[in-house]
């Protein structure tokens, strides 16, 4: 038997964590979530995601900083991150990219296609 694929989503509005997860839970998917950027990096020691939804605009430590910190940490070098943003303007996704972003989804989520992108990170 295949272990369950674990994602960590970490957004500061509880409503989409709640909805992305019910969401990717339904797709069973293990999920792990935090609310803030050093949330993000204490769970993802405690939890070891094989993918990680990062919402980039957060109060205490936002997400690009948080990839960028999670890049420093061997246990993380490439483990796939999956940004969230409200901003899709190209400063902002050339931020993410930059802090080792692995792709970029803006809000509102469709869950369908997160879904298809988690997939297509991880295959």
């Amino acid at each position: 038997m295949t272990s369950q694929i674990k994602i960590l989503v970490v957004d500061d509005e509880p409503d989409i964590v709640e909805i992305l997860s019910y969401n990717l839970q339904k797709n069973n998917y293990q999920v792990f979530k935090a609310t803030n950027g050093e949330e993000c990096l204490l769970e993802a020691q405690k939890s070891h995601p094989d993918l990680i939804i990062l919402d980039i605009g957060m109060p205490v430590m936002n997400g690009i900083e948080t990839c960028r910190k999670l890049r420093q940490m061997a246990d993380f070098k490439t483990t796939p991150v999956l940004f969230l943003t409200a901003d899709s303007d190209e400063y902002t996704s050339m931020s993410a990219f930059d802090a080792g972003g692995s792709h970029f989804i803006t809000k509102p989520i469709r869950p369908g296609i997160l879904v298809n992108m988690i997939n297509e990170l991880l295959n």
